[in-house]
């Protein structure tokens, strides 16, 4: 999922609604009300001059027309990056308005903000407030605005049936021009989301044409940059630069960081692509520089790992060595991200359900009052029928009492495994790797660390699409379990990344088991996934009697020895020796 998609959607939906009715007040303010509405984002220039007089006749303006007005600087604040700022006085307008169509309209920029900082667990929150209002909202455009809103954030936190969903929505609702631009892009960012996009050249084309012809250049670009991303796939990079350079003066007019971010990214790819590794370096600088404050986005991914490319394709080992170092920094953030994506829906899922089964509850409990009230009032058949409800009242308490410890235990075991492979995940893998690790040190016992990642991974996403990546995971997950003990941790560090805590082994021991676990990886039959491709997995062990028994420096000990797998030919296991450095143990 490339992040351009995401952030100029994020930048789309805050444009949807239009001109609220004409409020009562100084006609000439709401004159510029109305004008500055419907320039905001085809003339960012002028929208904010025009915020700058409107600022300058408040005091000719009534409440509504005030309101408005706190709207337009909320949207200003985060359509120029201060998303913060924006997201305060949006929250503030949210709830103090008594006017629905507006706090519909500012809990989608809440929402929309969010997304933009990944906050999902507030955005999702917020999303739940703002739909609830969605039947009081009558104008289609506002009720638009809402399920873009709720199909970007889907589309963030990777739930793409339910972000097209709420595209198809808007789509059959007949939506303006404006939307139904922003409405495609939507429904093109979860089709990228749910597999490969060939054959959808044509469809693209008539997006952008669409949406440049209502004057919204960003989306338009949007579309742009995903057509010259499928001919770049395609090998033909020449075609995708020519597109791409053709409208560089377009996007960077925008004056939007996140799209100026990712079409200067896109071509520092494609121009190394061609071996051009001067303009290469120089796009992928302006991508750097334009996706600052964006800690988690697949173009500053991108950017990096062309200047890495670059340098080391020209020799400069030191220079090639600093920006490795900064691509992985930012491909391991931006996979923190993702998982951190899901971990916030699956908690707001989870909070839903339990919001839900509580009010249940809560019904049923003020059914069960009022009818001893009425109860109350009668004579002998009365007190029978209290018996009676005082029954169904002890009996529904104490049913719900443990649907509600079975939840518990059910919100426990998502917090604490891998959603996809059934075993622990990094936060619960590393708090008992921790509390294990202790124990050991403090009875003089042994251990040992395993690190496990996936070779050529991407490659397998790439060629055979991402259901058959997570069927290869599951896989990889279930040959290191059959091959652990009983009292050996297992978990998934994020991505292709695996670990496993081994309880009294020394490092030859490790090592062993470590081999065991890849030849078991190498023999998986990959044919049930559909496709035949060889998985295997490189490996770096560290032992407590070198590296003690700490769990970061045993963590970092093992990625190092990992390294070195990698960089000898991986499907091998390589070890710290008892100087501190990686050897290499075994090999396929």
């Amino acid at each position: 999922m490339h992040s351009a998609i995401k952030a100029i959607l994020l930048a789309a939906s805050l444009c949807m609604a239009l001109p609220s009715a004409a409020t009562t007040g100084s006609p000439a303010f709401d004159a510029m009300l109305r004008q500055a509405e419907s320039v905001r984002s085809a003339d960012p220039a002028q929208f904010e001059s025009l915020l700058g007089q409107l600022n300058a006749s408040i005091d000719a303006a009534s409440k509504p027309q005030r309101e408005q007005l706190q709207y337009l600087k909320a949207y200003q604040l985060a359509y120029t990056g201060r998303f913060d700022l924006g997201i305060e006085a949006a929250k503030k307008l949210f709830d103090q308005t008594d006017d629905v169509n507006l706090k519909f309209r500012s809990g989608a920029l809440i929402v929309n903000g969010y997304a933009a900082t990944r906050d999902f667990t507030q955005g999702l929150r917020y999303l739940d407030q703002t739909l609830a209002l969605v039947d009081q909202v009558t104008d289609p455009d506002l009720r638009h605005q809402g399920w873009s809103a709720a199909g970007v954030i889907y589309n963030q936190v990777g739930q793409f049936e339910q972000g097209k969903r709420f595209a198809e929505q808007m789509l059959a609702d007949q939506p303006s021009p404006r939307t139904r631009c922003f409405a495609g892009a939507l429904r093109l960012e979860s089709m990228y989301g749910l597999g490969p996009l060939s054959g959808e050249d044509a469809a693209i084309e008539t997006l952008m044409q669409h949406c440049t012809d209502v004057g919204e250049i960003m989306a338009a670009n949007f579309a742009r940059a995903q057509l010259a991303r499928l001919w770049g796939d395609r090998g033909d990079h020449s075609k995708a630069l020519s597109l791409l350079y053709e409208h560089l003066p377009e996007v960077e007019s925008t004056r939007y960081p996140r799209l100026i971010g990712e079409i200067h990214s896109l071509l520092a790819e494609q121009n190394l692509a061609l071996g051009y590794r001067t303009e290469a370096e120089f796009h992928a600088t302006q991508a750097i520089r334009n996706s600052t404050g964006i800690q988690h986005s697949l173009p500053l991914v991108a950017a990096y790992r062309v200047m890495y490319q670059s340098a080391q394709q020209r020799g400069d080992t030191a220079a090639a060595l600093e920006h490795h170092i900064k691509y992985a920094e930012a491909d391991k953030a931006y996979l923190d991200s993702v998982k951190a994506r899901e971990l916030a829906f699956q908690l707001i899922r989870n909070e839903t359900q339990q919001k839900t089964q509580t009010i249940e509850l809560l019904n049923r409990q003020n059914e069960v009052l009022t009818l001893q009230q009425q109860v109350t009032a009668k004579s002998t058949q009365a007190n029978r029928l209290l018996i009676a409800l005082l029954a169904v009242l002890l009996a529904s308490i104490g049913y719900w009492a443990l649907k509600v410890k079975k939840m518990q235990v059910s919100f426990r075991h998502l917090a604490e495994t891998d959603a996809l492979t059934g075993i622990s995940n990094r936060h619960h893998f590393t708090r008992r790797a921790t509390a294990v690790l202790e124990q050991c040190r403090k009875a003089n016992d042994q251990v040992g660390l395993v690190m496990v990642d996936l070779d050529h991974f991407k490659t397998i996403n790439d060629r055979f699409g991402h259901a058959t990546g997570d069927w290869a995971l599951k896989a990889v997950a279930d040959a290191c379990r059959q091959a652990c003990r009983r009292d050996d941790l297992l978990g998934r560090l994020g991505g292709e990344e695996f670990a496993l805590l081994l309880v009294g082994c020394d490092a030859d021991a490790s090592v062993a088991l470590a081999d065991e676990c890849r030849r078991r990886i190498a023999a998986i039959d990959t044919l049930p996934s559909g496709h035949r491709f060889q998985i295997t997995a490189s490996f770096g062990v560290a032992g407590s009697r070198n590296c003690g028994h700490a769990f970061d420096a045993l963590l970092a000990k093992a990625d190092d020895a990992l390294y070195l797998s990698k960089r000898d030919g991986r499907d091998r296991v390589s070890v710290q020796d008892a100087g501190g450095t990686p050897q290499a143990a075994l090999s396929g």
